[in-house]
This record gives structure tokens, sequence and C-alpha cells, in this order.
């Protein structure tokens, strides 16, 4: 008699907030790629066009109360931008999920970082600010890192034939004598 082979679990069905839909949010993002309670929209309109302004497709979603798991934010983003493209931010009060075809995610986790501060409009323009902030330059880093290295490779390498050369000259010099006066 066989075991029973275990069912291994596929992905998870996307998680969304309860009461959003994502058609809505798409079509409240079609005319200025911001949807949002009403008092907020001209600060975040702002907001994407200096993104968009910079080579940033950005779309802010502003959601009036957290749902009931962070991940679900994460969820929407990427349900909006599998649909909309470019860069989506889901901000809810306490919470903040990204979605980016155009970012990698560290980048994008930095600048998700910077967004807990509770005001949508202050947030996005963190996320913005850290998105458009150049990045340290990380290969010439790594190559005067690694040029480091080796001038001290050599350096020690230098030292050691050196010593090695002088060790067989005081070597040579201090060998046997042969002393006549017996």
């Amino acid at each position: 008699m066989s075991a029973p082979l275990l069912r291994i679990p596929g992905p998870a069905l996307t998680d969304l907030p309860a009461g959003v839909s994502v058609e809505k949010v798409l079509a409240d993002l079609a005319d200025d790629q911001v949807a949002a309670p009403s008092q907020y929209v001209d600060d975040l309109v702002a907001e994407v066009q200096r993104a968009q302004e910079n080579g940033i497709d950005l779309s802010v979603v502003v959601l009036d109360r957290d749902p009931r798991m962070d991940s679900q934010l994460r969820d929407l983003a990427t349900e909006v931008g599998a649909e909309d493209g470019g860069t989506v931010l889901v901000l809810s009060p306490g919470w903040v999920g990204t979605f980016s075809a155009d970012l990698d995610r560290v980048t994008l986790e930095a600048a998700q970082d910077r967004t807990y501060t509770g005001d949508p409009v202050v947030s996005t323009r963190n996320f913005v600010d850290s998105v458009l902030e150049p990045s340290p330059p990380w290969t010439l880093m790594t190559l005067l890192i690694v040029a480091v290295v080796a001038l001290a490779a050599g350096a020690t390498y230098l030292a050691k034939r050196r010593r090695a050369a002088g060790d067989a000259t005081v070597a040579g010099g201090n060998g046997s004598s042969s002393s006549t006066d017996v």
C-alpha cells in the first residue's frame, strides 16, 4: 500500500482589503493616477506629477482604514500594477503596500520605509523623494574596495619577498665558518 501524497499548496489567491474593488480603483486612477479621499487628491496629484516629471510612472491609492493584514495592501498594489503598470503606492492610516514594474525591490522597500507617517501626502512626498534620490555609486565603491585589497595583497607579497631575501642573506653570511687556527 502506498503512502498518500501530501498536497503542496500553490500560491495563495490575492487577498484584497474588504470593500475594495480593483475595477473601482482603476476607474478612479484613470484621470489623474490618484484614488484617494477628496481632501488629499490635489496634493497627491502634484506629487504624482513630480514623479512623472522625473520618469517615474506613479499611481497612488489611499484607503481610509487599515485592512485586516498589511499584505493586502501589497496585493492590491500588485493587482493595480498588473492592470495599469508603472509603480503603485497603496497607503492606509498605518500600513503601506507597493508594486513596481520599473523599480527594483530594494529601492521600492527603502522608499516604502519612509512612508509610515499617517499623512498620505507626506508619505507620498517621502516615497517620491526616496525613489528620486541618487543611489550610492555601488560600482565605483566596489572597484575601490577591490583596488585597496589588491594593493594590500601586493604590499604583503613584497614585504614577504623582501623578508625572505633578507633571511637568505643572513643565513648565507652566518653559515659554517672554517677556522684554520687550531
